[in-house]
């Protein structure tokens, strides 16, 4: 028989009461809605293998209910564009010596960054400072502009977990320590919770549904939502029985599309909290970039790619950009499909403005990076799969063929779990893994100094960009 009360057992239960600076802490530091989506899965896994372990830092709302003491919430000062960025500088650099602060007094083992290079690199600076090791999840993508950077990665980074092949391949032959883990949206795509009977009435009616998903950035939607209705107006012009359906991110996005809805007197459902359902419904979908591309090709939906940026930024990104695309799937498309290369010739100094005939030969998910209105263009492939059901299933084979060829990592936030606590010293955890990915980690070297002869000479000699 039981005597305790539940109040009891939850006292015997929980690790002894220590002040917070004296538990081994693991900082994080995220500021995208996928980062924090990443970050909280990986978080998870390090609290499973060891509870002790103390996770703190910037991060947002899914990090918090992973069992994070979140510092400050950065998915609300998600931006882009150095414009944009310049404005919050100020704020950022406080953050900055907060920063600074905290682990020169805290028992701070490991520091994780998530993406959002321009403030993770002020974090990796004050943490190299401190002796801390620095691991980057999910890194910043280097190889598709502004290579450059890639000496603050080997200067501040001990460890790079990589997701994708061809950044494996990049990162490691510019002289990084890499740790390729597989892309976590290919196995978050496994465990989603779907509402399965939700989605099964969306598909009752037979007609098909075109998902559109204008992003989780304010500012992407006031850049793009715009062109993204003039496509779903075309499409309706030439296909009447096609269902539009739009996944806004949160309640906030949700009233403002709602509110442009009814400016251009238009009557189109949008949900909140629901993405899921509505690509697993989906005949075709219409997207702006960034890494919701990933999921549509784990539930191999045929996609139109839109992302409008202002013309300035247009002309700016032909200088640094080295990528023939902005969406990650067609990259992997071209590796996996084609004999041509994800990247511009090195001796291109300025790429062109519009993707050349080979490029868009070469697309699985035709995309548009523009600067002006190009929704007819964009809406001209969505009918195009309509009227054309045999390129519609060609498009759907190779999203099958491509995801299997990615889906081989088995738990990637495991791999990193366990790659973080290895390097802690007196930290155990219940290691589920049957390798160590810290000794499988290439190549061998100081961290803590340039690497002298880069790239090495036996490898590609990717283009280095200087002013």
């Amino acid at each position: 028989m039981n005597f305790l009360t539940p109040q009891l057992q939850n006292m015997l239960n929980s690790p002894p009461h220590r002040p917070n600076n004296h538990y081994e802490q693991i900082f994080f530091s995220a500021g995208e809605p996928s980062g924090d989506a990443h970050a909280a899965s990986l978080i998870k896994e390090i609290r499973s293998r060891n509870p002790l372990i103390r996770c703190a830092g910037y991060g947002g709302p899914l990090m918090e209910q992973a069992g994070m003491e979140l510092h400050q919430d950065l998915t609300k000062k998600a931006v882009m564009f150095l414009g944009i960025a310049a404005s919050q500088i100020y704020s950022f650099y406080k953050l900055y010596k907060q920063t600074r602060k905290y682990f020169s007094k805290n028992r701070v083992k490991a520091v994780v960054l998530v993406d959002y290079p321009g403030f993770n690199w002020w974090v990796a600076r004050a943490a190299k400072q401190s002796g801390i090791p620095v691991y980057y999840f999910m890194p910043p993508q280097l190889w598709a502009w502004g290579g450059w950077r890639v000496r603050k990665m080997r200067r501040y980074v001990d460890y790079v977990f990589t997701t994708l092949p061809f950044e494996t391949k990049w990162f490691h032959d510019h002289g990084c320590h890499v740790i390729e883990i597989g892309h976590p949206f290919l196995e978050e795509a496994k465990h989603h919770k779907v509402d399965l009977s939700f989605v099964e009435g969306l598909k009752s009616d037979k007609q098909p549904i075109l998902t559109v998903l204008p992003g989780s950035r304010d500012q992407e939607i006031a850049h793009n939502f715009g062109d993204l209705l003039n496509v779903v107006k075309k499409v309706r012009l030439e296909a009447p029985a096609v269902r539009p359906m739009i996944a806004a991110f949160n309640q906030k996005h949700a009233d403002r599309i709602n509110q442009i809805l009814s400016e251009h007197e238009m009557a189109v459902p949008v949900y909140v909290g629901q993405t899921q359902e509505l690509i697993r419904a989906a005949h075709f979908a219409l997207c702006v970039s960034g890494s919701v591309t990933m999921e549509l090709l784990a539930n191999h939906v045929p996609t139109v790619v839109y992302y409008k940026i202002p013309k300035f930024a247009h002309y700016v990104q032909r200088f640094f950009r080295r990528t023939r695309y902005i969406t990650l799937v067609n990259l992997l498309a071209v590796e996996h499909f084609s004999p041509g290369s994800p990247y511009y010739p090195k001796d291109m100094k300025v790429i062109p403005a519009y993707p050349t005939e080979r490029d868009i030969d070469d697309m699985l998910f035709p995309e548009f990076l523009a600067s002006g209105d190009m929704s007819e263009d964009a809406a001209d492939y969505l009918v195009a799969w309509l009227n054309h059901p045999e390129h519609y299933d060609l498009c759907r084979e190779k999203l099958q063929q491509l995801h299997k060829s990615l889906d081989t990592a088995t738990n990637p936030f495991g791999i990193a779990a366990d790659a973080i606590l290895k390097q802690i010293p007196g930290v155990e955890h219940n290691d589920v893994q049957d390798h160590d990915p810290i000794n499988e980690a290439v190549p061998e070297q100081d961290h803590n100094t340039e690497v002298a002869a880069w790239p090495p000479s036996n490898e590609i000699q990717y283009p280095k960009i200087t002013f």
